[in-house]
C-alpha cells in the first residue's frame, strides 16, 4: 500500500471527514458486493441491499473514532464485520413478530443465505464470539449441507423462519412434540458436523 493510504487512513481515523469518504468511497464496490452476497431474500423483500450499504457508511463515518490504523486488510475486514452486523440488525428487527416478512409469505425459501447462517450462528454463540464470526458461519454451511432435507427444513424453520412448534408441526404434519424431537435431532446431528 502506497505512503499516500498510510496518511488517508490516518486522517480518516483522526477524524477527517473527507479522507473518510475518500476512504469508502474505495472500498464501497467490494462493500456492495459484500451485503449483496450476504443480504437475505427476506431481508431484501423488506430493504434494497443499497439502503444497507448506505446505513454502514453513515455508522462507519459515525464510528470512525473507534478505529485504530492497522493496515487495510484492518479496515476492509472493520467494515465488513460493520455490514454483517447492520444486516443481521436489520434481520432481527424485520423477524420481530409484528414485521416478519416470513408470515408474509406462502411457502419457505428453498436455500439459506449467509445472512441466514449468520442469525442461526449468532443464537448459537455469545456476542464476544463476533471475531470469529465468519469462520463459524462457513463452518456452519458446511455441516448444515451434510444434514437432511428434513433436518435442514425443521431447523430453517425454527431459526431462520422463526415459527413456533405449533407451527411447523402443522406444516410438517406431525404433533408439537415430534417437532421438538425432531428439532433436537437435528441440532445435535448438526452440532456432531461442526
Amino acid at each position: 500500500m502506497a505512503r499516500e493510504d498510510d496518511e488517508l487512513i490516518q486522517r480518516a481515523s483522526g477524524g477527517d471527514v473527507v479522507a473518510v469518504d475518500e476512504l469508502l468511497e474505495r472500498h464501497l464496490p467490494g462493500l456492495r458486493s459484500y451485503v449483496k452476497k450476504n443480504i437475505s431474500p427476506a431481508l431484501l423483500a423488506k430493504e434494497s441491499s443499497s439502503d444497507v450499504v448506505q446505513s454502514v457508511c453513515r455508522e462507519v463515518l459515525q464510528g470512525m473514532e473507534r478505529f485504530e490504523y492497522q493496515g487495510e486488510a484492518a479496515f476492509r475486514s472493520w467494515l465488513y464485520q460493520a455490514a454483517l452486523r447492520k444486516i443481521i440488525d436489520r434481520h432481527r428487527y424485520y423477524k420481530a413478530e409484528k414485521r416478519d416478512a416470513g408470515r408474509e409469505m406462502t411457502r419457505p425459501s428453498a436455500t439459506m443465505s449467509e445472512a441466514d447462517f449468520a442469525v442461526l450462528a449468532s443464537s448459537m454463540h455469545s456476542p464476544s464470539r463476533d471475531a470469529v464470526m465468519q469462520e463459524e458461519i462457513t463452518r456452519l454451511e458446511r455441516a448444515f449441507a451434510k444434514l437432511s432435507s428434513g433436518d435442514q427444513q425443521v431447523i430453517r424453520m425454527v431459526y431462520i423462519e422463526g415459527l413456533s412448534h405449533a407451527q411447523v408441526a402443522e406444516r410438517l404434519g406431525m404433533t408439537e412434540v415430534n417437532s421438538r424431537k425432531q428439532l433436537s435431532r437435528a441440532l445435535a446431528r448438526l452440532s456432531k458436523q461442526i
